[in-house]
């Protein structure tokens, strides 16, 4: 469906691409915005109130679904995508700093002096709350949305590790009366978990990597001897030769820890929004989608958010809207090689001839080499000579003249996605 403004720019009830072809090409209306798609009536256009709708969330640690109901009637599905290299560049950015301090001056490192405000969170987490929360106001300004259905989940990270725990076993680790080096040589017999030498010195390491998010939980440690250690280096057990190994690795709780330790202060955003909010569990939901006959999927599963899920559901939208949160930019000035060392300084302007990088263009090159008609992502230089990035690859040395901006960059890219079919139960 398409969303609708009228002439004042107050949202109206979603139509559907037909009407909207009708109302375009008969110039009673004009493309406000391309993602997600919305038209606004011209001067003099009468318009019928909207009937109000209510925004579903099911609230994922990857991927969040999103959908709009009116009534019993979904008539936008969509998927956010979060961000999952926060923590990745966060990184490199320290590695870089600390670099520079020992390598131009001593300069005494600051601990400590960072206050941190109550319920703060790690960037990686804030993002993925600050992601819900710019969605919502982007879909709430282009419809208008009467209340929200959350999933609000907690996960118990014990009880996913062992379905058969109960009472005092809660407060019976696997460590109970052990070591970790101690239970993990008893674990492997006191022998190299890959050679099976014994009688030698033995290392703690990970079977999952910690450059690769591997975790310290005891179920990813392993004893080893120096020569495997190194070997194995940055590689898995898997990828090492090693799969019985790698079989003992439980299931990391990444994913669950992150929800749980968000869950409420995304509760608490859509709050601020001033509308009402209701919560439903993940077993409601599953309950939902399971007499809706719907497949597993996050749009799906969205629809079925919540006590207002109940009943009949028709699923209007044809197409999903997946968006990729991708931020703005980077605080790097400088292009780093493989090894760390700087490559080229980027100039500090982040407009160029009216463009910014990221910004959705459509250029149409009379001649030349390229010539033709590029619609994408465009990467801006301050020569004027851009690079659009198109689905099929990028074009690069198109002359900023032949450039129209299509929609300025907000930090997402958006895609438009079939849905997954069903048949009704």
């Amino acid at each position: 469906m398409v969303f609708v403004l009228d002439e004042n720019k107050t949202p109206l009830d979603p139509c559907h691409p037909a009407r909207a072809r009708i109302l375009l090409k008969s110039g009673r209306a004009a493309v406000w915005r391309i993602a997600p798609f919305t038209i606004i009536l011209k001067a003099g256009q009468a318009a019928v109130a909207a009937t109000g709708a209510r925004l579903k969330i099911d609230y994922g640690s990857r991927h969040t679904g999103l959908a709009i109901l009116i009534g019993n009637k979904a008539v936008w599905l969509g998927v956010l995508d979060h961000r999952a290299d926060i923590k990745k560049n966060l990184d490199a950015r320290r590695a870089h700093r600390r670099f520079r301090r020992g390598r131009l001056r001593y300069r005494k490192p600051r601990f400590l002096n960072r206050a941190r405000h109550a319920g703060w969170l790690p960037p990686s987490l804030q993002s993925r709350v600050d992601n819900i929360a710019a969605i919502v106001r982007k879909v709430s300004g282009v419809c208008r949305i009467k209340a929200i259905s959350y999933e609000n989940v907690k996960f118990d990270a014990q009880l996913l590790m062992n379905p058969e725990i109960s009472g005092v076993e809660y407060q019976q680790g696997e460590l109970q009366g052990y070591e970790v080096r101690e239970y993990l040589l008893e674990k492997f017999g006191r022998k190299c978990c890959y050679c099976h030498a014994d009688n030698v010195p033995l290392e703690i390491e990970h079977i999952n990597p910690k450059s690769r998010s591997g975790s310290d939980r005891v179920s990813n440690l392993a004893v080893a001897c120096h020569v495997c250690n190194q070997r194995k280096g940055n590689m898995t057990a898997a990828e090492f030769g090693h799969p019985e190994v790698q079989a003992q690795a439980k299931q990391p709780l990444r994913d669950a820890a992150m929800v749980t330790a968000t869950r409420w202060a995304v509760h608490n955003k859509l709050k601020g929004t001033g509308l009402p909010v209701e919560c439903g569990s993940g077993a409601r939901t599953k309950m939902n989608r399971i007499k809706a006959g719907l497949p597993k999927e996050h749009y799906y599963d969205a629809c079925c958010v919540g006590v207002s899920a109940a009943g009949q559901l028709h699923i209007a939208a044809p197409f999903v809207q997946r968006i990729v949160a991708n931020g703005r930019g980077t605080h790097g000035r400088t292009n780093l090689d493989k090894n760390g060392f700087p490559r080229g300084y980027l100039c500090r302007r982040k407009k160029f001839f009216g463009f910014m990088t990221g910004d959705a263009v459509k250029a149409v090159v009379p001649n030349g080499k390229h010539k033709g008609v590029w619609a994408g992502r465009v990467l801006c230089r301050r020569s004027g000579s851009f690079d659009i990035k198109t689905k099929d690859g990028r074009v690069q040395g198109i002359s900023h003249k032949h450039c129209r901006l299509v929609q300025s960059n907000d930090g997402y890219q958006y895609f438009t996605e079939r849905k997954t079919p069903f048949s009704s139960p």
